[in-house]
């Protein structure tokens, strides 16, 4: 048989990559899908390039994204807050003209206390003039209380956040230019003879500090000194400018636009993405000339373009820079393309941006709930926040396949194309996980056209992991604990008929022997008569002797291979002699590979689930296989029955191991109640569709937890008078409006609720919404928020 990292061909072939399910094309040009209103046209594929891709939180569509403007609560300062900004600016205003004009009483009183009576003319204590040194007491005396006065209303009139609210906000470099600009006006008001035309009087700050410094020592000769003068002035100078400075940052601003400046040289202009300025930057001037001109003639793609992003990286890493430029001199965009000869899928029915690896599933509903920089935004999926594994609970006829799981496999089949991902994508037969034609392997069982079958020992050469992966695959939903039985069960069989034919035996062969059939055993027992099997012959009576006996899993393990070995599968799993070609999971670990899995339905619902499982099973196991630089992600359009506890923990280790797994299911209850708590635990994406029960939304408010709100409480009193005058008045007043006079008690607090909470998870999600919480394999977070899948 035809193998292509196969079980007939283990140990021989060195990672075979499987052929396409159709015929491979190499077109020199990129293929023209049917539909595709989500790529980016020839046309704009330069200016899709240099669009920017800033920096976000998880799960937001980086491309174009821009911070949104806030609503006009966020946007605009309260009425509140503005009428407090002023009214001590007026308050101040009236005080500081009494104070000039001399009508505060005992205005001088304080400064009369700290100076010695000769400054002072004889007088009344209200009416004393100050003279001689006082003259210059007065003068320090009064910028005091003018600094005193403006901090003070200041503090009254929240200035501070006022300042923070039209300054602190901006981006640069607007924030850097407002603030310079602020800073100048200060600076005008302080010494406005250094502003030509200048027609205000100066504000009392540097003639107070000279008439304090005079007063305290007695003495002109200081302003003789231009080391003093100017040491004074630069000192009040930055003062004035600090705050400024601080809150725009300016230093970090310079710091950046230096380095900036240093990295492309005095006179060099940015070079944008779509001129591939890192081929420049590394001296390959040619070849960057050369996709720069593929770019903005049209032939390339954005398949292409990710795919060359990745290479030239790789390249750079391992010192294989001479062997990229080869390839692009001699290929153009066409080099280093996929060993199937896919530029592009045929259809695409999602959005998608390969350079920044994200697919976009939706839109990130504003509200109370959602902060800032997500509201509106896009919502996105992709390897960075899927290699934590996702959860999507949803019931039927909700859109998870729709609105989620076809997005995901179509971002990661094209992804697949740039060599940045392996996809396996399991369903039953007809689901809308994409075409034939967009996959390297389809595996349709119990499909006699199928162009390949399924390994069900996933190419292993020792026994005992055959044994194991196939266990768990078939007993590993029984809540027995008999996995570790059956896995020495099946062990003690495969060992013994590996060593006598150099192969597996296939699925009903080994069904037969797990039934203990007289004649089976015996021929394999007659074929290890050889010394050097001894061991085997060991293993293999070890297996006789268990027969029958109440621990045997025999048995149970025979009547689960009984639901494979149907007429319905003859030719699958080994058992074929025609030109399909057996499939093994072991090579997505190799190959950037596009794998569909269509499983049977139509009275063989437990079968498709027995296989899910496999699947399942193979794959984490796989994926603890180290060496490998792309992402593998497998995708189970409905994992019922899937999800056993040896599974569960298999999953919580794939964020370490650049892998992860898509699992939906229509209720948690299709999870063993026990493995609740651990798959939540285990997943770092969780999706709560519309239409949820209460019993499963509480499933996902207890993975979500609480947060601290701050709630207002509101009491109303009514107010009973003691005087028959106020009592009158009230009368009057309730006769006019209807209502009795009344009191208000607000009262603010911090509580801890649910961040969901079940009810509102069943009953206040819309349809066509979900509720999506994220983490990436960083430890990045994303709250559970609202997403509109439509938007």
């Amino acid at each position: 048989m035809d193998g292509d990292g196969t079980r007939d061909a283990r140990g021989t072939h060195a990672n075979p990559v499987p052929r396409p399910a159709g015929p491979p094309e190499a077109p020199p040009l990129p293929p023209r899908p049917a539909h595709a209103p989500s790529k980016p046209s020839p046309t704009s594929i330069a200016g899709w390039l240099n669009e920017p891709r800033p920096e976000t939180g998880p799960g937001i569509w980086r491309l174009g994204y821009r911070l949104r403007k806030d609503t006009a609560e966020q946007q605009r300062l309260s009425a509140v807050t503005i009428a407090g900004m002023f009214i001590p600016v007026i308050l101040g205003t009236i005080i500081w003209s009494f104070w000039l004009d001399g009508m505060i009483p005992y205005q001088w009183a304080p400064l009369r206390l700290v100076t010695p009576d000769d400054w002072w003319e004889p007088a009344t204590a209200i009416n004393a003039r100050p003279g001689g040194w006082g003259i210059e007491a007065f003068y320090a005396y009064r910028g005091i209380t003018f600094a005193v006065l403006v901090w003070a209303m200041a503090r009254l009139g929240s200035w501070g956040k006022a300042f923070r609210y039209y300054f602190a906000r901006k981006p640069q470099p607007r924030r850097a230019a407002s603030t310079v600009l602020g800073a100048v006006v200060v600076l005008a008001l302080v010494f406005p003879t250094a502003f030509p035309g200048a027609f205000w009087d100066p504000v009392p700050v540097v003639d107070a500090l000279i008439n304090l410094t005079l007063a305290l020592s007695q003495s002109y000769d200081l302003l003789q000194s231009p080391l003093f003068v100017y040491s004074l002035y630069t000192a009040v100078a930055l003062l004035v400018i600090w705050p400024f400075a601080r809150v725009g940052d300016w230093l970090p601003y310079v710091k950046g636009r230096l380095a900036a400046r240093r990295a492309t040289g005095p006179s060099a202009a940015p070079v944008p993405p779509a001129h591939w300025p890192a081929l420049r930057d590394a001296g390959q001037h040619q070849a960057a000339d050369l996709l720069t001109a593929d770019v903005l003639a049209g032939r390339m793609n954005d398949v292409d373009c990710a795919r060359l992003t990745r290479a030239w990286t790789h390249a750079r890493s391992q010192g294989r820079l001479a062997e990229f430029t080869d390839a692009v001199l001699r290929h153009g965009s066409a080099a280093l393309i996929h060993p199937s000869g896919a530029r592009d899928l045929p259809i695409r029915s999602a959005r998608h941006d390969l350079l920044a690896q994200q697919v976009r599933i939706g839109r990130w509903v504003p509200g109370e709930r959602t902060p800032h920089t997500y509201g509106d935004a896009g919502a996105a999926l992709g390897p960075a926040s899927l290699g934590t594994s996702l959860l999507v609970v949803g019931p039927s006829g909700v859109g998870k396949t729709r609105h989620v799981i076809a997005p995901v496999v179509e971002s990661l089949a094209l992804q697949a194309l740039t060599g940045g991902c392996a996809v396996v994508a399991v369903g039953v037969a007809g689901a809308a996980l994409g075409p034939d034609s967009a996959f390297d392997v389809v595996v349709r069982v119990g499909d006699p056209k199928s162009p390949h079958d399924l390994d069900p020992y996933a190419d292993a050469a020792d026994a005992d992991e055959a044994a194991a992966l196939l266990a768990e695959a078939l007993v590993g939903d029984l809540d027995t604990g008999g996995g570790q039985r059956a896995a020495t069960a099946l062990a003690q069989l495969l060992g013994p008929y590996q060593a006598a034919h150099g192969a597996f035996p296939t699925l009903p062969v080994l069904r037969e022997l797990l039934a203990g059939e007289p004649a089976r055993l015996t021929d394999l027992r007659a074929a290890l008569a050889e010394e050097r099997h001894a061991v085997m012959r060991r293993e293999l009576d070890a297996r006789v002797r268990a027969l029958g006996t109440p621990s045997d899993p025999g048995p149970v393990l025979a009547d689960r291979l009984a639901l494979l070995d149907r007429p319905a599968f003859a030719g699958f799993f080994g058992t074929g002699d025609g030109p399909v070609r057996p499939f093994s999971l072991r090579a997505v670990a190799h190959h950037p590979l596009r794998v569909r899995i269509d499983l049977p339905e139509h009275g063989h619902e437990e079968a498709a689930r027995l296989l899910t499982r496999l699947v399942l099973t193979q794959f984490t196991a796989m994926a603890r296989k180290s060496g490998r630089d792309h992402f593998v992600c497998l995708v189970l359009d409905d994992a019922t029955g899937a999800v056993t506890a040896d599974s569960v923990r298999r999953i919580q280790g794939l964020r370490s191991l650049n892998a992860g797994v898509v699992l939906t299911l229509r209720t948690v209850a299709d999870v063993p109640e026990a493995l609740h708590g651990p798959l939540y635990g285990a997943v770092g994406c969780r999706m709560a569709m519309s239409g949820v029960t209460t019993w499963d939304g509480s499933r996902f408010a207890g993975a979500w937890g609480t947060e601290w709100v701050e709630t207002t409480d509101v009491a109303r009193h009514t107010v009973f008078a003691d005087q028959p005058m106020t009592r009158a008045l009230h009368a009057v007043r309730k006769m006019v409006t209807g209502k009795s006079v009344t009191t208000e008690a607000v009262t603010v607090r911090q509580v801890e609720r649910e961040r969901w909470s079940a009810s509102e998870l069943a009953h206040a999600v819309p349809p066509g919404h979900a509720v999506l919480s994220l983490t990436n394999v960083k430890g990045e977070h994303a709250p559970p928020l609202l997403v509109d899948l439509r938007g």
